[in-house]
């Protein structure tokens, strides 16, 4: 995002840069003619920052595609995280609800035996819901990092094209 402001920020100053220049030329008088080879070099600085603007304009949208982009895999991903978390709770709700029977029938003396089957199922289902959550959240979190870094990266290298182009 600061490289789009940046990018917006300089192609303001460009304008601003060719307003000035306008308004400091003499306004030429009727009777004279313009001299042509001042004209030629005007149009020359015009056409170099029409090429420039055009490709800042090209730059800010490759961003605005490449944040969509980002935008995109992280919903994916919380959508994900958000399916793992519901299913670990519903696992969870299956074992609470699995050892209230298990207790009830220790209290009536009756041991059954598919009460116990049903509890360690759910248990490993519990177990495999939380490791689907686990995995859900480190995942996103080496996709953050993973943008972070490439930022890191990006940040050096713009900062060497903008100060070669300015000098």
């Amino acid at each position: 995002m600061s490289q789009i402001n940046e990018l917006q920020a300089r192609i303001t100053a460009a304008l601003d840069r060719i307003a000035q220049g306008l308004e400091g030329r003499p306004a030429a008088a009727p009777e004279t003619a313009a001299d042509p080879e001042e004209v030629s070099r005007l149009r020359g600085q015009l056409e170099e920052e029409q090429l420039a603007n055009a490709q800042l304009q090209e730059r800010i949208k490759a961003l605005h595609a490449k944040l969509d982009a980002v935008e995109g895999a992280q919903a994916e991903s919380l959508r994900k995280l958000d399916a793992d978390l519901q299913a670990l709770r519903k696992a969870n709700q299956q074992l609470r609800d699995n050892n209230q029977a298990l207790r009830a029938a220790q209290v009536a003396g009756v041991v059954e035996p598919h009460l116990i089957n049903k509890a360690m199922m759910a248990e490993l289902e519990g177990l495999r819901a939380a490791r689907g959550a686990d995995r859900g959240e480190v995942e996103a979190v080496l996709a953050a990092l993973g943008q972070v870094i490439a930022e890191a990266g990006a940040a050096p290298e713009q900062t060497e094209k903008t100060e070669t182009s300015d000098a």
